[in-house]
């Protein structure tokens, strides 16, 4: 094989109570990227369509991640030409650095007869997180090559397992046209919590995963809940809790940041609740007379995919 076309999922990271350590996976958002093999060793960003990023191969996201990934190889007397098509917006809260990130390692790995698992690929597409963020999280792109739901257990060592979502549960993302990138939402956090705030948070996070495992969705609803980190970034995102109240009055089991923002998700049980909770959403805004962009999708099983 000697060239592939994949696409690169978006995904949710958070989901309120897992800050760093949860994701999912969406199923219907996404980029595409075509790697091909090269003559001139070494990647090459050759075509980037749909955002203006950069084409240095040492300052774009999937440029790094695939570095970090060939480094830990025998040299080749090959290299890689990357092509992506950027669909998810940078700044959207919906981890468009790591479906660049987990493509680019994904994709390198399928042409090279995969010496490494989609998990192992996780750790060189961190990297391509540090690059965007200044910090080397695996809550997007961990989900975005396992697809479902995965819990990052630890870092130091890399531990990370993969969650298979109830059938039924849908994601609704409404995505406010403003940017806010993750260095910045970062910036607002705290260094510390209250001894009383992370135990209400280990107890929803514990909640959520035996919700998943369980199939109990009220239980995955009261697990939604974010002590830390959602009272912070909130204030940078145009009619948070609105949309919030909104999506829970219109049926969400639980909603919440996407990611480090601007985006705001909402789980919910069936496909019905999920496009009434996004039309809901769209009132919000439209009534705010702010653009946005909204997303409705069942829970993507597999992660990156060859197209």
């Amino acid at each position: 094989m000697e060239q592939i076309k994949l696409f690169c999922p978006a995904t949710i990271a958070n989901l309120s109570c897992g800050f760093d350590v949860l994701g999912l996976c969406l199923d219907n958002a996404g980029d595409e990227m075509i790697i091909r093999k090269s003559d001139q060793k070494g990647v090459r960003i050759t075509k980037i369509v749909g955002a203006d990023l950069p084409m240095e191969t040492e300052k774009n996201v999937s440029g790094v991640a695939a570095l970090a990934m060939l480094e830990t190889l025998d040299e080749l007397d090959f290299g890689f030409e990357i092509e992506i098509y950027k669909n998810i917006k940078a700044g959207s809260g919906i981890g468009s650095s790591a479906a660049s990130s987990a493509g680019a390692v994904f994709g390198i790995n399928e042409l090279l007869g995969r010496p490494y698992s989609r998990k192992d690929l996780v750790q060189f597409a961190m990297q391509g997180e540090k690059l965007a963020s200044g910090n080397a999280h695996a809550d997007n792109v961990a989900p975005a090559l396992l697809g479902g739901f995965t819990l990052v257990r630890s870092y130091a060592p890399l531990d990370i397992i993969r969650i298979d979502s109830p059938e039924e549960l849908f994601a609704t993302v409404v995505h406010p046209q403003i940017e806010l990138k993750t260095s910045d939402a970062r910036s607002v956090l705290k260094q510390t919590v209250s001894l009383k705030s992370a135990i209400m948070q280990w107890g929803n996070v514990g909640g959520l995963i035996a919700g998943l495992y369980t199939k109990d969705y009220e239980l995955i609803g009261r697990s939604l809940h974010d002590e830390i980190v959602e009272p912070l970034r909130s204030v940078l995102i145009p009619g948070f809790d609105l949309i919030k109240q909104t999506a829970l009055e219109n049926g969400a089991l639980g909603s919440g940041i996407s990611g480090s923002g601007p985006s705001i998700f909402a789980l919910s049980r069936g496909k019905e609740t999920a496009d009434q909770i996004a039309k809901a959403m769209s009132d919000v805004y439209e009534k705010m007379n702010l653009p946005y962009e909204i997303h409705v999708s069942k829970i993507n099983p597999d992660g990156v995919r060859i197209l």
